[in-house]
């Protein structure tokens, strides 16, 4: 299976309109650990703390970084440090540094600060949009739609990521059929996100569940608007980002050392590792612009900080080979 995908993806990529040179496709890396990962990981991290691995992280080579959440610390006590965190990282021109946004409240906090980049998230099933927003999936297109109105009102032209939340399964209503994740990924589209990832958030997606949501949302637009963001619950996030791939995404979401879970859902881990995919992309031949050694480093640095082992293999197995 991985053979024909390798095969798949250096022939789809001969010709893609995101590569570095003719030889070797290129494949963007969004850096979600600093808020997707450590807003579930349950050990308080310092404002400086979070300074410093978000620098550690801007010194890799990645493009792109999430870097903090402006939600209210009652919900999310760990993102209360969201203005010092965001206004004390050194930002190189380089980087775009997102943060995510829940609600108007959180878009003026952040354009208060500056941010140039924001996220947002929609929820398409009930049981886990109630559980996570306390709220129906419409109530939270609604809380999307004021958040671009709000920011166009303000006179600003940030860049809007879209998040689509269980696009093939939910901890409460089960199976999630493709054609709800295509609708929402349409409402986003339309709203102006330049692009829409789709997250596999407590991580049941198979090969098959994955390739036929992708179907169905190909119908829709064309992979360049797409990203994919696995959790790695059943150890199947690298298989299901090489049928992103194999279909033409270019853009995938990871979490350094596999940090991340999800609250709503027992027994949920993490992202997929971000040293994990950029070894599994160098391998298949795709450029990614990220430094392994460095990326391994970063890694390193905030699971002890968190005191607790990687969750990443290719850090586990490497990590002394450098250091």
């Amino acid at each position: 299976m991985l053979g024909n995908t390798t095969r798949t993806f250096l022939l789809r990529t001969a010709n893609s309109q995101i590569k570095r040179d003719l030889h070797k496709p290129f494949v963007r890396i969004i850096e979600v650990g600093p808020r997707d990962g450590l807003q579930n990981e349950p050990v308080h991290v310092p404002a400086d703390v979070k300074v410093e691995f978000i620098n550690k992280l801007s010194e890799t080579g990645l493009q792109n970084i999430e870097v903090t959440s402006f939600v209210s610390p009652k919900w999310i006590p760990q993102m209360g440090d969201n203005i010092e965190v965001f206004t004390k990282i050194n930002k190189k021109p380089s980087v775009s540094y997102s943060v995510l946004v829940p609600n108007v409240k959180g878009l003026e906090a952040a354009v208060s600060v500056g941010a140039k980049e924001i996220a947002v998230f929609a929820t398409p099933t009930e049981g886990f949009s109630r559980k996570n927003t306390n709220c129906s999936p419409e109530e939270g297109f609604n809380r999307i739609r004021e958040i671009v109105d709000r920011m166009k009102s303000l006179g600003q032209n940030l860049k809007v990521r879209g998040y689509i939340s269980c696009v093939v399964g939910c901890p409460y209503d089960g199976y999630v059929k493709p054609k709800l994740i295509t609708s929402t990924c349409e409402f986003l589209l339309n709203l102006g996100c330049y692009e829409v990832s789709l997250g596999d958030t407590i991580g049941v997606g198979t090969k098959s569940t994955v390739e036929a949501m992708l179907k169905d949302l190909l119908k829709l637009t064309v992979a360049d608007k797409l990203a994919i963001h696995c959790h790695d619950t059943y150890g199947q996030a690298l298989v299901n980002i090489c049928t992103a791939l194999d279909h033409g995404v270019r853009v995938v979401d990871s979490s350094v050392s596999g940090l991340g879970g999800c609250p709503y859902a027992v027994g949920a881990t993490g992202n997929v590792s971000t040293e994990d995919l950029v070894y599994m992309l160098h391998g298949l031949g795709a450029e990614t612009g990220v430094d392994l050694k460095k990326l391994i480093d970063a890694g390193h640095f905030i699971s002890e900080k968190l005191n607790k082992p990687t969750d990443s293999r290719v850090n586990k197995a490497l990590y002394k080979k450098y250091f």
